[in-house]
């Protein structure tokens, strides 16, 4: 089937809010299906990404984009330049291609019988900026659907579960994904929807709203399972999706931001070069998140296994010194390993203490105050080999002990400093060895991480 291509220029206006004032008649039409119009923001995320990153830098910025609707894939060159208060965007080229559905497979089912539903997206402010109808006859909004601008409370009451809590609140505070929030409609509280949504962030890491689902109650489905089927979180493919999807577009990034940051294709003005070190540094944050993602796929696993070797927990301990040295040299911090002549045997798989121990002295050189020390040191007594990471940080109160190896727990922290994954998996990744990870030392005193493993006989 051919698909309709615009081969002339479609051209919009952006105000300095994010308002579309002005669009040529195909975007406009694309704005009214994502539930937008003129006058209002701008409710294709992919274009307002792009108008917000002009904005924000002063400079033209062009770039490819594809944005999806329900019949069709559209694939387009954008170019947004600043332009007085506000933004002119520039499609350079338009082509509509037809949507090509796969074949799902049984649990693919399941998952996209659970997205049906409509869809809705509101700001900070929790006012409604767009609603999409689902992808099933009865997904659609009812025949008094929000209005965009109008107050979420005006139309969604929200019902708080039997212990008091509303997960969409929950969600907000934390900035997270929430689901199972039930809301009755204000007009018709005998009509109930479960909510379900997750937040936006914009290209400085802003909370800018969220987007999510709106299920009918009397519509919910259950993904079947088997009686005595495993429990298996991830697909076995999960891993090679990551690198393929992930890693290997994230490595490229990484690249390109740092030639660009190096200068090494001609001089560069010192603004431009800082942001190409910005984008090179979130790049090696996400991957780092990518390669967490990948080992909790792995050690969640019921057929996870390690192997069994004898290691040095000194020499470990040394090597992993050295691989954090820059960075703790960055933060004017003093690294104590072991003896160079110490050796503290037991049994465990190399590789996988190797990265228990960078994440531990990772964290430790993250969180301990700059000008600091962080000592590594190894022993062994009763049948067990140990090696501590000691810094002079704030420690770990006795309460959050347990908690901090939590998946995901991060305490309460706010900064980029890691996903909340890194202790969870090296605590998994301990006990599989047959040992463990412990937080000693007093409060206020500094944290102490002792991992430890079986000596060897």
């Amino acid at each position: 089937m051919n698909m309709p291509s615009h081969p002339t220029i479609i051209r919009a206006s952006v105000s300095a809010q994010g308002v579309l004032t002005s669009a040529d008649a195909p975007l406009l039409a694309l704005q009214r299906e994502a539930g937008g119009d003129i006058g209002v923001a701008l409710a294709i995320p992919q274009l307002a990404a792009i108008a917000r990153l002009s904005m924000r830098l002063r400079i033209t910025v062009s770039r490819p984009v594809i944005a999806a609707t329900d019949r069709c894939d559209i694939d387009m060159w954008v170019r947004a330049r600043p332009e007085g208060e506000g933004v002119a965007l520039s499609i350079i080229d338009w082509h509509e291609r037809p949507v090509v559905t796969a074949p799902m497979s049984g649990r693919d089912s399941d998952i996209a019988a659970l997205s049906e539903g409509w869809t809705w997206q509101v700001d900070t402010q929790l006012q409604f900026q767009m609603i999409m109808e689902g992808r099933d006859p009865a997904g659609v909004p009812p025949s008094d659907p929000p209005v965009p601008g109008s107050r979420f409370s005006s139309y969604f009451q929200l019902q708080a579960d039997e212990d008091g809590d509303m997960a969409l609140l929950r969600g907000f505070a934390q900035r997270r994904a929430f689901r199972d929030q039930e809301a009755a409609l204000a007009s018709d509280p005998s009509r109930l929807f479960r909510l379900s949504a997750y937040p936006l962030f914009d290209l400085g890491g802003q909370l800018v709203g969220y987007r999510g689902t709106a299920f009918p109650v009397e519509r919910g489905v259950t993904a079947p399972m088997a009686q005595d089927a495993p429990i298996t979180l991830y697909p076995a493919e999960f891993g090679k999706r990551l690198d393929r999807s992930l890693r290997q577009p994230l490595g490229r990034i990484i690249a390109n931001a740092d030639t660009i940051s190096a200068q090494m294709d001609g001089p560069l003005r010192p603004d431009y070069a800082g942001y190409a070190q910005d984008i090179a540094s979130a790049g090696r944050h996400l991957m780092a998140l990518v390669d967490d993602l990948a080992d909790l796929q792995a050690i969640d696993r019921p057929d996870f296994s390690v192997m069994t070797e004898d290691v040095d927990l000194a020499d470990l301990g040394r090597r992993a010194a050295g691989l954090l040295a820059v960075k703790a040299i960055d933060r004017q911090i003093a690294i104590t390993a072991p003896a160079p002549d110490a050796m503290v045997m037991a049994s465990g798989e190399f590789r996988r203490v190797l990265q228990i121990l960078v994440n531990l002295i990772g964290n430790a050189i993250r969180y301990a105050p700059e000008g600091s020390m962080v000592q590594v040191m190894a022993e062994q007594s009763d049948g067990t080999s140990r090696i501590m990471v000691v810094d002079q940080g704030a420690g770990v109160a006795i309460a959050d002990r347990e908690r901090i190896f939590e998946k995901f727990e991060r305490l309460g922290r706010d900064d980029a400093g890691g996903s909340g994954l890194g202790l969870y998996i090296s605590r998994r990744l301990a006990r599989a060895m047959g040992g463990d990870i412990s937080i000693g030392g007093e409060p206020g005193e500094g944290a102490r991480f002792i991992l430890s493993l079986p000596a060897l006989p």
